[in-house]
């Protein structure tokens, strides 16, 4: 895995031992930062389900202001710190040890609205709806944050009609897919 563009530019990064955590494949994100391209230059990027890091990285890579990196497995916060010294970004970077609807009550005091929030949770545990639910009432997501989840193919989102949210965009690949997000005008 590597940083695909900007200041970190073909920069290796580690990944969590064993089998807890998917990378997202070079390919797949760099047709991600090809859509968010627009939205990323000095914005304030929430990357929840971290694992190694290097969907926020990739942001600072190309402009993010910061970047907050939120996973509950100690190896991966282990993995994102060792990532953020190697890329240079650890001023830029604030790594959370807990899980993501824990991160975001924490957040909501110290943080205001996100401009891209990314999540790519394990698959087909529904661990999405719980999080949008979390942000459905926060004060981290505004009129104009962007939403993004990583999910398997057949997630569905059903459940939306009870949150105030709309999805904007689905770019399916082979295995996954990224549903994009806005809060309802």
């Amino acid at each position: 895995m590597r940083v695909i563009a900007g200041s970190a530019r073909s920069l290796q990064l580690k990944t969590v031992p064993g089998m807890e955590t998917r990378p997202t494949t070079d390919r797949i994100k760099e047709t991600l930062f090809n859509i968010l391209a627009p939205d990323i230059p000095e914005c304030e990027f929430l990357d929840l389900f971290s694992g190694s890091g290097g969907i926020g990285i990739e942001a600072l890579s190309r402009g993010a202001n910061r970047a907050y990196f939120v996973d509950n497995s100690r190896k991966a916060i282990k993995v994102i710190q060792e990532n953020l010294t190697h890329t240079r970004m650890e001023s830029r970077g604030e790594v959370m040890g807990y899980d993501a609807v824990s991160a975001i009550r924490i957040l909501e005091g110290r943080h205001g609205a996100f401009d891209i929030i990314f999540m790519d949770p394990p698959y087909d545990h529904e661990l999405e709806k719980d999080v949008l639910f979390a942000l459905a009432d926060s004060s981290l997501v505004g009129p104009d944050t962007l939403i993004v989840i990583e999910s398997g193919l057949h997630t569905e989102y059903d459940y939306l009609s009870e949150l105030p949210f709309d999805i904007h965009r689905v770019k399916e690949y082979k295995t996954n897919k990224h549903t994009f997000l806005y809060r309802e005008e």
